[in-house]
């Protein structure tokens, strides 16, 4: 069923279809607030789920509804971490590297560790970019920029992601 049904079928009241929504978005969520905070926080994925069911009634284009999810997420995960975007980024330890039958394991926790050093605007557009598969406009609504401020950051993130990878000392 699509998203647009599911939402005007939660607009008229009905339980089954917004416990739907949840369960088909539920690990996008777990996964942006989770990379946007380094690591795990289920209060702020439950105040994203809060204010979804309190602000659904009033969402006017269900055909938006990724965009207008990721929004809300974004201002939970911003009311976490008001000042982020002020203070430095600390600085992170090395990972010593695995064993061969452990590659793919190291490799995605060298990337999510390289992620995480990133700073949060960057951090953030390659998340919703590339991890959640969203379209340009689409994380500038969330982002609440232009365009070419979206195409610019990521421009800058893949090369302070790059950078970091290699100060991690990853060659591949």
């Amino acid at each position: 069923m699509s998203d647009e049904l599911l939402v005007v079928r939660c607009q008229l009241g009905e339980r089954e279809a917004f416990a739907e929504l949840v369960r088909t978005w539920h690990g996008a969520v777990e996964r942006y607030v989770g990379r946007m905070l380094a690591g795990p926080d289920d209060d702020v994925v439950q105040e994203v789920w809060l204010a979804v069911f309190k602000g659904l009634p009033g969402l006017r284009q269900p055909d938006r509804f990724a965009p207008w999810l990721f929004t809300v997420a974004r201002r939970a995960v911003m009311n976490r971490l008001r000042d982020a975007y002020a203070r430095p980024e600390p600085e992170l330890v090395d990972d010593v590297p695995g064993g061969d039958e452990a590659e793919a394991v190291v490799d995605r926790e060298t990337l999510g560790v390289a992620l995480a050093a990133l700073p949060a605007r960057e951090r953030e557009v390659l998340m919703l970019f590339y991890l959640e598969d969203l379209p340009l406009d689409a994380c500038a609504q969330i982002c609440a920029v232009p365009v070419g401020t979206v195409k610019s950051r990521l421009n800058r993130a893949r090369g302070l992601l790059r950078d970091e990878l290699v100060r991690k000392g990853y060659e591949g």
